[in-house]
């Protein structure tokens, strides 16, 4: 069975500058080649360090960004050669949560305007009654009462506000959701019902996700496979618990050791060195390089194969053993 997304050797590129032609002067490689699969139903957890591309990878993924090459297939349908017409019809299959539900939501229409937005827009909805009933039923499947339907986004907390966002990306009965750090900027309290909130709905409803996250644990607790990323490409991918308690990759290692323990020994600290490379001028070689506790001469010079380590467990790294 073919996966709900498949993303092929994606790639994205920003010009930076130009000469007296028009030509780039600099070009940033924010996405370098990434390739990764989401079967229906399934939660898979993209972390890294900001400034890594995460966030770029999803937005390339919905076309919100357009991709400078690669193959996005959702549902079996590349949506990076669709027009924009045809783009337009497709998107009620995958929508996104913003990681800021205050920038996310229009301050001058009321809740239910927004929600109700891509209800019209699809025409999933017969009648101004019918919208306007569905837009009541969603804002209760979030945990919120039909009458904030009336009500502004201003008169909500974060929380609240990030759960009309998510009420506003069910509005038309995706198949997956790209969340985009969609908890960052909570309370830890209201982190956790949040999280609760997704789960519940993806066992309800069958929803796949992309979940977007600097936070390990989170991913760890939600997503049953989890993707690592750094300076724009995939450095490590296989199965959360293998990822998180059994890591192949440094940058991975070092990633686990930050994590806070509550009980027991932990993992001892990794302590990386220097800061993230710039895409403007990657390194040579494998980007980790640089901060690498490990490397060797030819990390220096040479890029790591993508190679399967342990069973659905992959990574890019020289000194990968299983």
């Amino acid at each position: 069975m073919e996966p709900l997304l498949e993303v092929r050797d994606l790639a994205v590129e920003f010009p930076i500058g130009s000469d007296l032609f028009g030509r780039p002067r600099h070009i940033v490689h924010a996405v370098n080649g990434v390739s990764l699969a989401v079967d229906a139903g399934e939660a898979l957890g993209l972390v890294g360090e900001s400034g890594c591309g995460k966030t770029t990878l999803g937005r390339a993924i919905l076309r919100l960004i357009e991709p400078s090459a690669g193959k996005v297939l959702i549902c079996g349908e590349d949506w990076c050669r669709l027009s924009p017409s045809e783009l337009r019809s497709r998107r009620r299959f995958a929508q996104m949560v913003f990681q800021d539900p205050n920038s996310s939501l229009n301050p001058r229409l009321t809740v239910g305007a927004s929600v109700a937005e891509a209800i019209e827009i699809h025409r999933l909805a017969a009648t101004s009654e019918k919208k306007m009933a569905r837009v009541r039923e969603l804002l209760e499947w979030v945990g919120l009462s039909g009458d904030a339907a009336d009500r502004y986004p201003h008169e909500f907390s974060g929380g609240q506000r990030q759960r009309i966002g998510i009420a506003r990306a069910l509005a038309v009965e995706p198949r997956m959701i790209v969340c985009d750090e969609p908890v960052s900027a909570l309370d830890v309290s209201v982190q956790a019902q949040i999280i609760q909130l997704l789960q519940e709905l993806q066992q309800a409803r069958g929803l796949a996700y992309l979940f977007i996250s600097h936070d390990l644990a989170v991913v760890e607790h939600l997503c049953q496979r989890t993707a690592v990323m750094y300076l724009g490409r995939l450095v490590e991918l296989g199965p959360s618990r293998q990822v998180c308690g059994a890591p192949i990759h440094p940058y991975t290692r070092a990633l686990v050791s930050a994590v806070p323990r509550m009980t027991g020994e932990g993992v001892a600290r990794i302590q990386l060195t220097g800061d993230l490379p710039s895409p403007l001028h990657p390194p040579t070689g494998c980007p980790f390089h640089p901060r690498c506790p490990i490397a060797e001469s030819r990390c220096r010079t040479e890029v790591p194969a993508w190679k399967e380590v342990r069973l659905g467990h992959w990574a890019a790294c020289h000194l990968a053993a299983g």
